[in-house]
């Protein structure tokens, strides 16, 4: 009997390892080839804007696995090998050098890429993207005591980034286009406590401000704000947000609809195509909407339940969004997505520690942001995560009040 061909995964990342792994755990004994284009094994991301630029961790420390899990688990790890294109008819992905290569079922997992600043000076030396191991060996070489660093970009990254380069001793000035920080991931009160906490550390945070162009020859000296003001700087670090590396699919003929448009058990408009990850946005049953993430968490979700589905197991996914960030000695945890709410709850849970909940205008709680020491929050948002999860409606004022406990709340009433 003829074998079939091979489980094919394009994206050596965070979901395209995992599921190369969740494919073994469920069974799959045929061929198993993953395909990435960075040169190195896949990695875990979160740690390059923290411990890596600290030099707490080497980028080998922040391997997903060693060489000898991809022998023991029989997939063909190729670190080099960009697909070129897919061949929908012939089920087959065609590499660089044109080789094809037949598959069974074909899970895109290529990730985001970051977006590429257009300004003038925008290509000269000492402009950093944070995206990729070496990306943060090369921003890791630029912070040093004294040295004046520019971020373009007040998202999480840029915050963390700010962080990580304080604590290194360097003088930080952070640029935002827009009015506030972190627009699209928190409610403002987050964000502003946030931004307090950056302000007291030392650095610079400018908001609604537009950067008219990098200055310097052939290396960064400074940037140039639209209103003529001259900043200073000895390297700039751009973190405007990412894109969804569609391009594959797109050529394909497979739907994108900001990111690759899959549907509840991430299986594209091709029933042998899937995709996982930041490269895909889907329907969310508890948020009732298609939504695109771009979180290890999901990254981990999509994977195990990608690789289900890889399998015909048919199952659906609805996981809670969960995202952490460390920025000095203050842990983030979200639960949920509180940008979708509309009132905010806060709850004190330590002496510098606070949840900040986000109701929906239905009053369903949608969202939970913790901010302080891990031990006064991780619990609390741990089960405002089963809250958002049953849709729970609850009254501000419980959620507020430090005294009620927030187990008994599940038996809430459910929208």
């Amino acid at each position: 009997m003829k074998s079939l061909p091979a489980m094919v995964i394009v994206g050596a990342g965070q979901s395209g390892a995992r599921a190369a792994h969740a494919l073994r755990d469920n069974g799959w004994d045929g061929g198993i080839t993953l395909f990435g284009n960075e040169a190195v094994a896949p990695y875990d991301r979160p740690p390059l804007s923290k411990a890596v630029l600290l030099g707490q961790k080497t980028t080998a420390q922040c391997a997903l696995y060693d060489e000898a899990f991809y022998r023991e688990q029989r997939i063909d790890l190729r670190v080099d090998a960009p697909v070129q294109h897919i061949d929908r008819a012939a089920r087959q992905v065609v590499l660089q050098n044109d080789r094809r290569v037949d598959y069974h079922r074909l899970l895109i997992a290529t990730g985001a890429a970051p977006h590429r600043l257009t300004l003038p000076g925008a290509t000269l030396a000492g402009v950093h993207y944070l995206r990729t191991v070496a990306d943060a060996g090369e921003i890791a070489g630029e912070l040093a005591p004294g040295r004046r660093i520019a971020i373009i970009g007040a998202g999480f990254i840029g915050l963390e980034v700010a962080a990580t380069a304080i604590t290194r001793g360097c003088e930080v000035v952070v640029i935002e286009a827009a009015a506030r920080a972190l627009m699209r991931a928190v409610p403002e009160v987050v964000a502003a406590y946030l931004v307090e906490r950056h302000r007291q550390m030392g650095v610079d945070i400018r908001f609604a401000v537009q950067v008219d162009r990098i200055l310097g020859e052939r290396r960064v000296s400074g940037v140039r704000l639209a209103d003529g003001t001259d900043i200073a700087c000895d390297c700039v670090i751009a973190g405007i947000g990412v894109k969804p590396r569609t391009e594959l699919a797109e050529a394909a003929g497979i739907d994108v609809a900001d990111g690759i448009a899959v549907d509840d058990t991430l299986r594209t408009n091709d029933p042998h195509i899937f995709a996982a990850g930041d490269v895909c946005s889907f329907p969310h049953r508890l948020f009732r909407r298609r939504m695109r993430l771009e979180c290890w968490k999901n990254a981990e979700d999509h994977a195990r339940i990608v690789a289900r589905n890889m399998l015909e197991r048919g199952e659906t996914y609805s996981e809670v969004p969960w995202f952490w960030s460390d920025q000095y000695d203050m842990t983030i945890q979200i639960a949920g997505m509180p940008a979708f709410g509309v009132t905010t709850a806060v709850r004190e849970t330590g002496a510098a520690s606070k949840i900040f909940f986000a109701l929906d205008r239905d009053g369903v709680l949608v969202g939970a942001s913790g901010v302080g020491n891990v031990g006064d929050i991780a619990r609390d948002v741990r089960v405002a995560q089963a809250l958002i999860a049953r849709r729970a409606c609850i009254e501000p004022a419980l959620l507020a009040d430090r005294n009620v406990k927030l187990k008994p709340l599940l038996a809430a009433e459910v929208i």
